[in-house]
């Protein structure tokens, strides 16, 4: 337990498990009141329990007025975690406009709508955190069957330069940060539905230099840096923690 983000009122998409779960409880340990959302809400259940001071409510960020409901509900926070994202598989021949689509929704435009909802109060009280979930897949580094995934990320990237730009003398920051391989469900489901699991897992493994993947716990400590006053001359910057994968 400790006091980093005492005072401090947070909001997290995609909360129900791996990166953004992980940061909810952080958040919640190091202080600060938490908002975890995610569209399971099967899946938030027992969150709570996990720390004081976080309140679960399910939210959709592809609906727009889903979102514009939570901001009215949680009207007084000051730090963003955009978590949301999606992990096609292929490249742009593999990728129709559908994907194409679906990709940029939600791995883009989700975090488009939930600042544009949540910036107004949080410039109003002359202070907000944003923190946007990128990837070391983007315009960091290209990796092979990535192709919609990379565009949107580096996409993700770009908006957050472009916000820190925009509001850096009114007391917001903005943020990004690019995990390498991260071992959260997801990846677990995506490893199982190529067939053979312990082949997917291991070639997964052997691309990282230092011979694993990342936990969830290590990426939510990043996010607990970049949202917490230590980091308070620090915005519009691209954060990698991939393990050495893109030195």
């Amino acid at each position: 337990m400790g006091d980093r983000l005492k005072g401090k009122t947070a909001l997290v998409t995609s909360a129900a498990q791996g990166i953004g779960r992980s940061t909810a409880i952080a958040m919640a340990r190091e202080g600060a009141k938490v908002y975890a959302t995610d569209i399971r809400e099967d899946l938030l259940a027992g969150l709570a329990k996990e720390a004081s001071g976080i309140e679960t409510f399910p939210l959709d960020v592809l609906k727009t007025e889903a979102i514009a409901e939570a901001a009215r509900r949680a009207a007084d926070v000051d730090v963003l975690f955009n978590c949301s994202g999606y992990v096609h598989n292929g490249t742009i021949l593999d990728c129709d406009e559908k994907s194409w689509d679906f990709s940029f929704d939600l791995n883009t435009k989700a975090h488009y709508r939930m600042i544009k909802a949540f910036l107004p109060a949080m410039l109003e009280r002359g202070k907000g955190t944003i923190v946007n979930m990128s990837s070391v897949a983007s315009s960091i580094k290209g990796v092979p069957n990535r192709f919609v995934y990379g565009a949107t990320k580096a996409a993700v990237i770009g908006l957050t330069k472009a916000l820190a730009a925009d509001f850096v003398g009114k007391g917001i920051r903005c943020n990004a940060i690019c995990p390498g391989t991260v071992d959260t469900p997801s990846l677990n489901d995506r490893m199982r539905q190529q067939g053979d699991y312990e082949k997917a897992r291991a070639a997964f493994i052997a691309r990282q230099p230092m011979g694993r993947m990342a936990m969830p716990e290590e990426i939510a400590a990043l996010v607990i840096y970049l949202a917490s006053e230590e980091s308070a001359f620090i915005t519009g910057q691209t954060f990698v923690i991939d393990g050495g994968w893109s030195g």
